[in-house]
Order: C-alpha cells, then structure tokens, then sequence
C-alpha cells in the first residue's frame, strides 16, 4: 500500500487539537490539510469522532529475546505493542546472553529485523569490564547505553564507583540508569528474610527496595552526569524523594539530565498488592499511594518527562512463586496508552499532554530521526483511538506470550482501532493486516 488516506480525524499534536485529514505516501506523511477527500489514494480511512496521535514511542521494555524466549520474544511483544499504539519500543540489554559486545548486540538487531511488527532500537549493556566495547557503540544507530545500578541478571550490575565515573566521562551518547543502591536493598533483604523468612509477602516488597535505595542511587546518578556533563536519563522513577533531583527550568531537548515515570508507578500503589501480589512485584518498588500522587505532579510540571512501561513479562508459573523467589517485572506494553487516556478521562492530565509525554518527548529525549510527532516528511507512525468504544482485558484479548495481566478484568473506556506503523497499516479493529512492519531506529546525533 503505498498511499493512505485519513479524513475527519481529530489529530492531537503539539499541544494542540483540531480535525484534519492526513495523506502517508511510500511510508511518510505527505500532507496534512482540511480537505484532502479528493486525492487518489489505495485505501482511505474515514476517522471521524476518532482522535488520530502520533504512535507511542515505549523507551523502556524486556522483550525477552535471546535465551528468555520461553516468557517472550520480539515478535510476540511488538504485535502486543502495536495492538495497544505503540509503534516503536527500545528495549533492554539484560538478555541472555547479555547484550555486553557490538555481536551480541548486532544480533539483537538481526532477529528484530526479521521479526519486530514495530519500529525498534537497542540499548548496549554495561558490565564491570566491557567499557571499551561499550565505546565503541554508534551514537547514530543505538538508542543509548544502559547502566544497571541495581540489580540486574548475569554480570550487568555496575557497582564499581571507579567503572561508573569512567563510563559517565567517557560516554560521548545518553547513559540510560536504573537506580536502586545494591547495598541498601541487600541490607533489608537480610532483615526481612530473617524476620519473616518463608512468610514474607509481596507487600514487603516497597520495604526491601526502599525509597533510600531509590535516592541514595539516584543522586550518585546525577552527581556524576554533573561533574562530566554527561547525558543522563534516569529510568522508572518511584519515590517523591527522588523529584527534587530534576528541573522544569530548561526545554527537553536542552535537558543534559531528564527523567521517567512508568504507567504502573502511576497506576498503583502499596494498597494493591493485598489482591494482585506478585503480579505487580517490580523493581523498582511500587510504593505508597503519595508517591503516586507526587509523580503525577512532577508529570504535569515537566520535572519528569517520559512516559513508558518497563514491559517486564514473566511466566504465570514464575509469578506462583514464594515471594522470594518470584521474579520482579509486569507486562504493559498492550496498554499503557489505554491507561493513560483513562487518566484524561478523570481529568488528571489532557490528551494533548499525554501527547507530549508518550511521543513528543521520547523523540525529543533520544533525538530520533523523523518519528513522535504528526508531521509532512516524517514518518507515519499514527494511532486511531474510539474514545467511545470500552476495551475490557481478558485473556482472549492479551497478546503477551506470558497470557496474563494485572489488568485483567478491568474496562477501560477507549479502544485502540488502527495502528500505522512506518506508513503501513499494520493493525485494524482486532486484526493484523502485516507479518512485520517495523524498521530501525536512527537518531540524530
């Protein structure tokens, strides 16, 4: 299909909302005027009473792929990403092996390649020993290099102070961090283990990955991208604590030191974890409900600036486990845009604002290339949502491999009906329309 043609749609774009209609020829947006009816196109799309956005960008997801592949792989996980409008994802190094050489990472791109139904980009791991190889990573066509100061799998956590202060003065492209201090949440998982031992619960799991963690770590973050002006974005931020560490004085694109807030840190709260338990174990923590309440706030006032997921599945089998041994991650990726326009629906935050922290600003953040925005000449990554039509989870309805969700049973009030991903129409009301569509990120820097 090399011409498409959207009418009567209510585009949300730059912080403003108005009816359009918009033209994608040979995967771009061609024009984008008040009556375009007319033009010859292979497929025209009547949107009216739909609201058309730029497609989600997810800065932040574990798709599993290689050696994870039993909880999920990049295909499984891109089809649930683009069902839900998110057309393009960055996903983590912490697979196995481990993301840790150029090779390892170049065949990260291969099986995406063959396989990813969005559009997709790859953080370069860090371990205790690869600086070198982690230097030598293309600015140009990798997202960023991601730090885990905090635990991790295999030998990715970097807790060598001399390690870090290396990468943060060396590093010429945006060091991504997960910021939980080790010795912290060791230290209470000595405690809690001796105090409850095979009685703990996932509601100690906010006391064993503490709001200390969360700041002690977060801070040493920060301090060493001030003293090297280096590029830093700091991942899922959990705590009220940690908001004083970010700045609304400066424009993002002119931010040396940005931040994130995940749908489920948005989404729930300590309370939740009497009925969902493990199913929302993650690291870091969800914690009490004023943390919610305090990064919703640095939301709006653009001390956070991204939006994302953290897309984490695990097995239900895994989730069954003791407290103890049940793995830290949820699934997301189908929803976080029908989480978020049901934040619009109560009144917590525009549509136009959720715009600019789920498309504008991740384009913005990462400098990609064309991509985020409703634009003539850039890419046609688009979402078509029925703000009149209820999606409700269930497990007919999930596309995760791991065939669960916290979400499960829940009604939210819109439903993702299109999902256009490099111009191609990819996903139509419940039905692929493509076998892959997505295409590798480039950034310009």
């Amino acid at each position: 299909m090399n011409r498409l043609l959207i009418v009567n749609a209510t585009i949300v774009n730059e912080n403003r909302s108005f009816k359009a209609d918009v033209l994608i020829s040979d995967g771009y947006i061609e024009r984008i005027g008040s009556d375009l009816s007319g033009l010859p196109a292979d497929l025209v799309i009547d949107a009216n009473g739909q609201y058309l956005l730029p497609g989600v960008i997810d800065d932040q997801v574990h798709f599993r792929e290689p050696g994870l592949t039993h909880k999920a792989t990049i295909r499984s996980e891109s089809r649930a990403a683009v069902a839900g409008g998110v057309t393009t994802f960055m996903e983590m190094p912490n697979t196995v092996p481990n993301a840790l050489t150029q090779e390892l990472l170049a065949d990260k791109y291969a099986i995406a390649a063959r396989s990813s139904m969005a559009n997709y980009s790859f953080f370069m791991g860090v371990s205790n020993d690869n600086l070198a190889e982690v230097l030598r990573t293309d600015p140009r066509s990798v997202c960023g290099i991601k730090v885990f100061m905090g635990s991790s799998t295999g030998s990715m956590l970097v807790d060598d102070e001399h390690v870090l202060n290396e990468l943060f003065r060396e590093s010429p492209m945006l060091i991504a961090t997960h910021c939980e201090d080790e010795a912290t949440v060791r230290a209470n998982t000595e405690h809690y283990r001796a105090t409850y031992g095979d009685k703990a619960t996932a509601a100690l799991h906010p006391l064993v990955r503490n709001e200390a963690a969360c700041l002690t770590s977060s801070s040493l973050a920060v301090e060493l991208a001030q003293r090297h002006n280096t590029r830093l974005h700091i991942l899922h931020i959990s705590t009220a604590d940690e908001l004083s560490l970010f700045t609304n004085a400066t424009a993002l694109r002119d931010k040396r030191i940005t931040a994130e807030v995940c749908v489920h840190h948005l989404w729930f709260d300590s309370r939740d974890y009497e009925q969902s338990g493990n199913q929302i174990k993650c690291n870091p923590a969800i914690k009490d409900a004023h943390h919610k309440e305090a990064l919703l706030a640095a939301l709006l006032d653009d001390r956070l600036d991204i939006i994302a997921t953290d897309h984490a599945p695990h097995t239900w089998a895994e989730k069954q486990q003791p407290y103890w041994q049940a793995p830290a991650g949820l699934p997301l990726v189908q929803h976080p845009l029908l989480m978020m326009l049901e934040f619009v629906q109560q009144g917590k935050l525009s549509i136009e604002t959720l715009v600019r922290k789920m498309c504008h600003a991740p384009a913005d953040c990462f400098r990609i290339e064309k991509r985020g925005y409703i634009r003539e000449g850039y890419w046609a990554d688009l979402v078509l949502v029925d703000t009149n039509q209820p999606t409700t989870v269930s497990k007919q309805n999930l596309l995760y491999q791991c065939g669960w969700s916290p979400l499960e049973g829940h009604t939210f009030g819109a439903t993702v009906t299109h999902t256009i991903v490099s111009g191609e129409l990819v996903y139509q009301n419940g039905t692929f329309l493509a076998d892959r569509a997505g295409k590798r990120l480039v950034f310009d820097r």
